[in-house]
């Protein structure tokens, strides 16, 4: 299903479950203070959706509004609509990161911006953040991410009866989920999180387990790519029924009727993604909006894009205290 345009803007259940080490501020120049115009913005939508849908056009039309002059380009993984769609459910995620760090890096405009801001619907919020930790060129100034998995989902979605496509990826996906076969192939399988199952996810996850540096060997490039964010601003909603758990879009950890905020966990004090160094310096938002999963309100996207979207020397509202009271 696409996003749709409404009163209130509906974006889809359907959008489930986002090359050196590079610096914004490297890139900077004096001419880059003195330019007005609004930083390109990179949307990837997530799972059922495409880059063609009505809806998530819409979202770039608000985008452009908010900021005049704003370029808008879609991440895609297929030619057309129906193939785009089809990525979203079938591909090795390795893979799909790889394409969207190309892509954006041999852009003719994206590759010579100081920098790009971005947005990510569900499973494209987590997909860009992998962005920023593995490639990061251009630079990514400011990600907000809307009901993103970034801890991981541990129920897979229903599928509506008439969505072959889904109920033949879910079909798959249960009781094979740890399999190499499925690993490689099955989009959501390779951010599923189960605590329950944490060796077995630890052992076999193709993607998730890797960008959240949760093995024992750390990645130090994550740390230093998610660090060096401006801000990264992770939304939650707040009746959120589709993805499980529903807090996995502030990265916190849910096992049974126990909640670990991110504060509170070791991922987090010994910053294994450069989560607590970035909340140090006011970076890091927690933020809550009405309604289930992507019933998303064009007043909320306004908001955003008049707050962390716009010109490169526009000033910065980081709060100067820890987490800014986002919480």
């Amino acid at each position: 299903m696409a996003i749709l345009s409404q009163t209130k803007l509906l974006l889809t259940v359907g959008s489930l479950l986002s090359a050196a080490l590079a610096n914004p501020v490297a890139k900077r120049s004096d001419d880059d203070d003195d330019n007005d115009t609004p930083l390109p913005v990179v949307i990837w939508h997530g799972l059922g959706d495409n880059y063609a849908a009505e809806g998530l056009r819409h979202v770039g039309e608000l985008a452009e509004s908010v900021n005049p002059g704003t370029l808008v380009y879609y991440i895609k993984m297929g030619d057309d609509a129906s193939s785009d769609r089809s990525a979203t459910f079938f591909g090795n995620l390795t893979d799909h990161i790889a394409k969207a760090c190309e892509d954006l890096a041999s852009h003719q405009i994206l590759s010579t911006a100081p920098a790009i801001d971005a947005i990510g619907f569900s499973q494209g919020g987590q997909f860009l953040r992998a962005y920023v930790e593995r490639c990061n060129n251009p630079p990514i100034r400011n990600l907000v991410t809307f009901g993103s998995q970034h801890n991981g989902i541990s129920e897979f979605r229903d599928c509506a009866a008439t969505d072959w496509l889904c109920r033949g990826a879910m079909a798959l996906l249960k009781g094979n989920t740890w399999s190499n076969f499925v690993q490689s192939r099955l989009v959501p399988a390779q951010y599923y999180r189960n605590p329950e199952e944490y060796d077995k996810y630890l052992e076999h996850s193709n993607f998730l387990a890797d960008i959240n540096n949760e093995r024992s060997v750390k990645n130090p490039k994550y740390k230093e790519n998610i660090s060096r964010l401006e801000n990264l601003v992770m939304y939650m909603f707040e009746d959120d029924t589709t993805v499980v758990p529903k807090e996995t879009a502030w990265f916190e950890e849910v096992n049974g009727t126990e909640i670990t905020p991110l504060r509170a966990r070791k991922m987090y004090s010994e910053d294994w993604l450069g989560l607590r160094a970035l909340d140090r310096k006011g970076g890091l938002k927690f933020r809550t909006t009405p309604g289930d999963h992507m019933q998303l309100s064009e007043k909320v996207l306004t908001e955003v894009f008049s707050e962390f979207f716009g010109p490169w020397k526009k000033a910065s509202k980081q709060p100067t205290t820890l987490g800014g009271g986002d919480l």
